[in-house]
């Protein structure tokens, strides 16, 4: 392997940053969401229905602010400030839960802590995407999702070694997130974005975008590519059978009598999620965006028909961790294609799509889901989201995206 090869390899230092920065303030999020019902139940005396409007709320505003900082963030052509405003707020705004008296308070704190992660997410996309290569994005990518979710394993770990030494003291540890939240915003301040790129990730032209397309971009008039679009609506078909997460837990659960090892297998699930995600995005560097992501989803299309079909719980237990490879295989190369396909000066807009796009989906997908398992049971639910996996898979197949094979990791300026 020569040296080139082994710098192409290596993460550079603003990813890092922006890498841990996401770890952190995972890790805040998840000392608190596992337990918020919890608390409003116990604590607060609030329904189901409130936890209902708080995170439908809460993802609604996430979902529109993801579009207008993509946006601003493309005019101003600045990133770092939005994206330390976003975390900022989010951190700043986060620990209040623990003096909070009624679930309005709540509904109002989590909606700001969406709101920041509203205003981060495309513009930290953007960064990420300059200090990669059109040969290293998915790598790039993988990895800060790899420690997005080590964040995700820490934060619960964190959470049940304060209850541990304080148990049911929840207001001490929703307080304690200042923590990790103030540790994340520190980090971005050694984040430049006006650094060169360093050596082995020097940027080059986005030759897989039309000329056309990238001088109407430099001056201002151009929509998203329509590629990019198309890429868009096929991320929707899919977001309409990727429903949260929480019914995945609900079937594991009813499988295994009881809720007691839930909390540990959603632990274990995050280690394969973080275990996986460089490597899968590294994959589609050498293979192909399209090929991964293809392949992501045929993995979810199989997990969601094993949940549909089986009956042993140890069988449920493979799959719920199987289902982590499609995380390792779609969730970077979805990004590492939004960014191929698109422009510089579009991308804050491209981003900011491609994140409100899968998070309305996810919604809509949440709501769909709940009506089907009630009315028709569990497999009923489970085989439509394996379906619109599989159909959404065929659909990109169809769509030309030009994207990366061996030769062009070898050569990443060469199409």
């Amino acid at each position: 392997m020569t040296p080139e090869t082994i710098e192409n390899r290596d993460i550079p230092r603003p990813v890092w940053f922006l890498g841990l920065t996401s770890l952190f303030t995972d890790a805040a999020n998840e000392m608190i969401y596992p337990l918020l019902p919890v608390y409003l139940s116990r604590v607060l005396g609030a329904s189901a229905v409130s936890l209902g409007i708080i995170e439908g709320v809460a993802e609604g505003a996430n979902s529109l602010l993801k579009v207008i900082s993509g946006y601003w963030s493309d005019r101003v052509h600045r990133r770092r400030p939005i994206v330390i405003g976003g975390y900022g707020l989010s951190s700043l705004a986060r620990p209040f839960i623990a003096i909070t008296t009624t679930w309005p308070q709540v509904l109002l704190i989590r909606s700001l802590d969406r709101v920041g992660k509203g205003i981060r997410g495309a513009p930290r996309d953007v960064l990420l995407a300059r200090f990669a290569t059109p040969a290293t994005r998915g790598r790039i990518y993988g990895f800060h999702s790899a420690m997005d979710h080590t964040g995700a394993i820490v934060g619960p770990l964190l959470a049940t070694a304060v209850l541990f030494f304080a148990p049911q003291q929840y207001r001490l540890l929703f307080g304690l997130t200042i923590i990790p939240g103030a540790i994340a915003v520190a980090l971005l301040f050694f984040v430049n974005e006006d650094a060169p790129v360093e050596p082995g990730h020097t940027s080059t032209p986005d030759t897989h975008v039309p000329r056309e397309e990238r001088d109407a971009a430099s001056t201002g008039t151009a929509r998203l590519p329509g590629r990019v679009i198309a890429v868009l609506g096929v991320l929707l078909v899919f977001g309409l059978g990727n429903s949260a997460d929480a019914f995945l837990l609900l079937r594991l659960s009813d499988a295994l009598g009881g809720a007691t090892y839930v909390p540990l297998l959603w632990a274990a699930l995050h280690v394969v999620k973080a275990s996986l995600s460089t490597w899968g995005g590294g994959l589609s560097d050498r293979f192909g965006r399209k090929q991964m992501i293809v392949a992501g989803w045929i993995v979810y299309a199989l997990v969601y028909a094993g949940f549909a079909w089986s009956t042993s719980a140890i069988v449920f237990i493979a799959w719920f961790l199987f289902y982590g490879v499609y995380f390792a295989f779609a969730e970077g190369p979805e990004k590492a294609l939004v960014a191929d396909l698109t422009p510089v000066e579009r991308r804050g807009a491209a981003f900011g799509w491609y994140n409100a796009t899968t998070g309305i989906g996810a919604l809509i997908a949440s709501v769909l889901f709940g009506e089907l398992y009630e009315r028709f049971g569990a497999p009923t639910a489970f085989l439509v989201g394996a379906t619109l996996a599989g159909a959404a898979a065929v659909l990109l197949l169809l769509i030309p995206t030009d994207t990366i094979r061996n030769s062009d990791a070898r050569n990443p300026g060469h199409q």
